[in-house]
């Protein structure tokens, strides 16, 4: 065998091997995709910080010892748009209860966040999600997606997509996390 052909083949395999270690890691990485950022009911609610609107800073743990409805929603999201009024007439009443809201809006704008928040008239804290880094840590795909919070910051519940609910539902959500 010639030089030239032995110097090919070696280039050839180092190819081969790199190749079949990205397919090998792409495989691996998805397998395990399933097991990262999922939040199931029991955990620990990952804490976070997050500015609303405003500029101010919330902090997951420091609504220690109050249940926490946490809402990760977009303004291009029906469902979305049907649950917020239900979520700030039930957020009105609940509030003094030591219940609170915490809206995660995921990498919009601000303005355009600005526009929905006084369209639909909303007094709970609108958080800016704008990396989308909570959204990932909470393992969050379909939008609406609601964790409900326990006082002890462990998770009762997870909420995933559209699931039509109504007034009342939300009541529900509220009084289960309830301190």
């Amino acid at each position: 065998m010639s030089q030239k052909k032995k110097q090919r083949l070696y280039i050839r395999t180092a190819i081969l091997i790199i190749l079949l270690a990205a397919v090998g890691y792409t495989l691996y990485a998805n397998l395990n995709k399933d097991n990262q950022g999922k939040i199931n009911v029991g955990d620990k609610a990952p804490d976070f910080v997050l500015k609303d609107m405003q500029g101010n800073t919330h902090r997951l743990s420091d609504y220690k010892g109050k249940g926490v409805f946490l809402n990760f929603w977009g303004t291009y999201c029906p469902p979305c748009k049907s649950e917020m009024p239900y979520m700030d007439d039930v957020y009105k009443s609940y509030k003094n209860k030591g219940v609170e809201i915490l809206a995660v809006d995921v990498g919009e704008a601000k303005f355009i966040v600005n526009k929905f928040v006084k369209q639909y008239k909303l007094s709970f804290p609108i958080l800016i999600d704008k990396d989308r880094d909570v959204q990932s840590v909470y393992g969050v795909d379909d939008l609406p997606h609601s964790v409900l919070i326990g006082p002890d910051g462990k998770v009762k519940k997870v909420i995933v997509g559209n699931a039509n609910l109504t007034k009342n539902d939300f009541k529900g959500f509220m009084e289960s996390i309830k301190p």
